[in-house]
């Protein structure tokens, strides 16, 4: 299994950058501009020299976070993939999103919530019954506790 933490995402964003930019049909000046660094930082991290400092990642997972690159290796929204990283649990209305036809797996279902896991981070969410994200964690025991919590709510 792979352990998402800070390193990783600054491998997976870091090992794609060139690719990110090349989609989105900027230049390694106007990308350096664009996320803060020098041109020379760029092409460091696009040859495979160095790797993208964690503000560095941050602001591109920002920037770009509709990219498909990065959101194949994430397994959806590079900031969620972040957010979990820094705060290991979120409960807070989120966006609203597409209710997880791809990359997730549906775990429990109940008056139209879902708890569900991504098939590549490994990290779990709920889901309302308009499908804006509640919740999500890496910890399964939280997931499970809190989706123990809705089923008797609602």
């Amino acid at each position: 299994m792979i352990l998402v933490d800070r390193d990783y995402i600054i491998q997976i964003v870091s090992e794609n950058l060139r690719t990110v930019r090349k989609e989105n049909h900027f230049t390694q000046d106007k990308m350096a501009e664009m996320v803060g660094v020098s041109k020379k930082n760029i092409i460091q991290i696009e040859k495979g020299r160095t790797l993208a400092d964690w503000t560095t990642t941050i602001a591109i997972c920002a920037i770009f976070r509709e990219n498909k690159t990065l959101h194949n290796h994430f397994g959806g929204d590079p900031m969620e993939i972040i957010e979990q990283t820094v705060q290991d649990v979120t409960i807070r209305p989120q966006e609203k999103t597409l209710g997880g036809h791809i990359m997730w797996k549906n775990i429990n279902e109940h008056k139209g919530f879902k708890l569900q896991r991504n098939l590549i981070s490994k990290h779990f969410r709920i889901l309302d019954e308009e499908n804006y994200r509640l919740f999500s964690t890496f910890d399964a025991e939280v997931a499970q506790e809190m989706w123990k919590d809705i089923e008797k709510t609602i």
